[in-house]
């Protein structure tokens, strides 16, 4: 009867010992205005960032951590406050480990102390191959996608031509090795205003052709 329990016990724990820890995501940086997003689990292998606002140039981070390896999660997040820009930018930024030969060496300035851009062997992507959705949609369209995955440079989508207001954004994810967090970083471009100020270069162009008509009309009046 004691060996009975014993095995009864053993089937109890071990199911509670094989559990993965729960999904963790959270915004670990933003600047610019960007704010919200209430992170929530949308079923199994399903990810909801929910809202966020994301004005002109603004940056929000998210860190990730215990995806179950190798597994497709499908991503999706609305954004509002689309005004003046229309291309968002989502990389994925790898914790600096054993395998980060293959990294550029120069690493863009955004990527924070203790990451880097995403290769081709650390097993992080956009669910790369998984046939899973990539796309934006809006009231009256649908954006352009563009991935950039298969480099070591980096693991970045790109959805432009954006309408303005709000989108919906879906995205796969995975992390092909586990047992490591990582970076989702997300950043709005920034339109040029008509009435932006000249550049130098054009202000010394306007300069030169001013001083020009301003000796030609000396000219004319010496002549007169």
């Amino acid at each position: 009867m004691k060996r009975l329990w014993v095995i009864l016990a053993f089937g109890v724990l071990l199911p509670a010992t094989a559990r993965a820890e729960p999904i963790a995501i959270s915004v670990q940086s933003s600047s610019g205005g960007f704010s919200g997003g209430t992170v929530a689990a949308g079923g199994s292998l399903a990810i909801d960032l929910g809202t966020i606002v994301m004005p002109a140039g603004s940056v929000g981070t998210y860190f990730i951590n215990n995806l179950e390896s190798g597994a497709n999660y499908a991503v999706s997040l609305i954004v509002t406050g689309i005004t003046n820009w229309d291309t968002l930018r989502a990389e994925l930024l790898d914790p600096i480990d054993g395998d980060d030969a293959l990294d550029p060496v120069a690493q863009p300035a955004y990527v924070p102390a203790g990451y880097s851009t995403s290769n081709n062997s650390d097993g992080l992507s956009f669910a790369q191959d998984a046939a899973l959705a990539r796309s934006a949609t809006f009231a009256g369209g649908s954006a352009t996608v563009t991935a950039n995955e298969m480099t070591n440079t980096g693991d970045v989508l790109t959805f432009a031509n954006l309408g303005a207001g709000m989108a919906r954004f879906t995205f796969g994810l995975r992390n092909y090795v586990g047992d490591r967090g990582f970076l989702l970083r997300l950043s709005a471009n920034s339109l040029d205003s008509g009435g932006q100020a000249p550049e130098p270069a054009s202000m010394l162009l306007l300069g030169t052709g001013l001083a020009g008509l301003a000796a030609l009309r000396r000219r004319r009046s010496a002549v007169r």
